[in-house]
């Protein structure tokens, strides 16, 4: 069913919502998962992206939602010159290979701490975006719901239990992907929620054991 949203598409600065408003809240998702201000940053374009991307804004929006910058924020258009003048080092990389949606990005992070992250997404039409990738592993995330990204040791029960706290708090689990590396070994669970969720639950979550963090992303 189409929303309001759908047809007149997000509140931004312009000129397009699939290639301005949908690279910068992929920025955006990065840097609300990467937990700091971000001090360098390589974006990789592929498909239009990558041969569109100064015309239409993308490098722009992509820089603006990497600073923490929403759709609708007038620096957008001067994102490059902020950057620059935070001491931000971003560079944008066009390739040629494929990337199975045209409108997608590789975003590798590294903030003030040293902390480090890899995202991979698309922005898929009318300012919508889908993050499919982060650090190496599967997920599913649209930024339109509350997420609950959730790293743990492949083990079994731990599923259950994770989602039985988001029961206890009130979610309603709408997507939830699983992602691991090995049997046994490093995974990633992302949960995308609806309606009140106890502020405590991602506290709960961490608590249990095999649990190695968790996240809780909000709508951007």
């Amino acid at each position: 069913m189409s929303t309001v949203l759908d047809i007149i598409g997000p509140v931004m600065i312009g000129p397009s919502s699939s290639h301005t408003a949908g690279a910068a809240r992929l920025g955006l998702v990065a840097r609300k998962l990467l937990g700091e201000d971000a001090t360098r940053a390589r974006v990789t374009l592929y498909g239009s992206f990558a041969k569109t991307y100064h015309g239409h804004g993308t490098d722009r929006a992509l820089a603006a939602g990497i600073m923490g910058m929403a759709t609708d924020d007038v620096r957008l258009r001067d994102a490059l010159d902020i950057a620059r003048e935070r001491g931000i080092d971003i560079a944008f990389v066009p390739s040629e290979d494929e990337a199975g949606h045209p409108n997608t990005a590789k975003l590798e992070l590294a903030g003030t701490s040293g902390a480090t992250l890899e995202l991979i997404g698309s922005s898929v039409g009318g300012g919508a975006i889908r993050v499919t990738e982060i650090d190496g592993m599967k997920v599913n995330i649209t930024g339109q719901r509350e997420t609950f990204i959730v790293l743990h040791r492949d083990v079994p029960g731990l599923i259950a239990a994770v989602t039985d706290v988001l029961a206890e708090g009130g979610a309603n689990i709408c997507d939830f992907t699983l992602s691991r590396v090995s049997r046994g070994g490093d995974a990633v669970m992302s949960i995308e929620v609806e309606g009140h969720v106890d502020p405590l639950t991602n506290k709960r979550i961490r608590r249990l054991r095999d649990v190695t963090a968790s996240i809780v992303l909000q709508p951007v």
